[in-house]
């Protein structure tokens, strides 16, 4: 289904690591997923997922039980929530300074990685994420394997692992097809991502569409936006626009 394993990989295969696969429910993660639970010894496999109380789409985590084949799924939480972190700062997330991921999600997830790490008493972890270098520059500079300084602490080896870095859209799309599964609903409504509904990386249409869909979350946003002097999207061409002014522009404008 995929390329050669990296020789790290192998090794960590051959050596029982635990392998952790992070899923949000989008069609990256759902086929890395399916890549991994044909190579990874199913006891050694386990799907993890980051959940985001009022910003995440509805039937996500039904979604990732529902294909997970068995294997073990946990799901963790940040202490905070989204609208807390940006009470708190009185900001926005933005690409430049992505709290959003640090915070609610790589932080949770790495934490339960440990706690996994521990109750199994594995100190071997391969920690796998579905990014992939045709989505931007910076996903493409990416390494495919590395080691992680941070968690690699007292004994344990945490690697982290692309395992779908060089894949196409087209395959990866195919590959949810061929395992008889289908992709996440926000998919058949026109979204090209699945993250969180209202997403600073999401395009326009994208944005457009989860204004349809999730109206009442819309409202907040831009209610937030207004009362805290900051918006969810960055400034075009030196204006700051609010969610609602971004969402109708012209595409030629954007």
């Amino acid at each position: 289904m995929g390329k050669k394993i990296p020789l790290t990989i192998q090794r960590m295969i051959d050596a029982g690591a635990l392998f952790l696969s992070n899923d949000s429910g989008g069609k990256d993660s759902q086929a890395m997923r399916i890549y991994l639970q044909s190579i990874i010894p199913p006891s050694k496999l386990i799907i993890i997922h980051a959940h985001l109380p009022e910003v995440e789409w509805s039937g996500t985590i039904d979604f990732i039980k529902m294909n997970s084949k068995g294997h073990r799924v946990e799901v963790c939480q940040a202490i905070k929530t989204f609208f807390e972190m940006v009470e708190h700062r009185q900001m926005f997330p933005s690409k430049d300074y992505r709290q959003c991921t640090s915070d609610l999600k790589r932080g949770p997830l790495e934490k339960l990685g440990r706690a996994l790490s521990a109750e199994y008493g594995n100190k071997l972890i391969v920690n796998c994420m579905g990014l992939r270098a045709q989505e931007s520059k910076f996903r493409a500079g990416k390494r495919t394997v590395k080691k992680s300084k941070s968690n690699s602490v007292a004994g344990r080896t945490w690697i982290e692992w692309l395992p779908i870095h060089k894949w196409s859209e087209k395959k990866v799309f195919k590959t949810i097809a061929d395992a008889g599964e289908k992709p996440f609903w926000t998919y058949a409504e026109g979204m090209k991502r699945k993250s969180c509904s209202f997403c600073i990386m999401g395009c326009q249409n994208d944005l457009r569409i989860s204004a349809r869909l999730r109206p009442d979350l819309f409202k907040k946003i831009v209610e937030t936006e207004k009362r805290i002097g900051h918006t969810l999207m960055m400034p075009n061409k030196g204006q700051v626009l609010t969610l609602d002014q971004y969402i109708e522009m012209e595409v030629a404008d954007v």
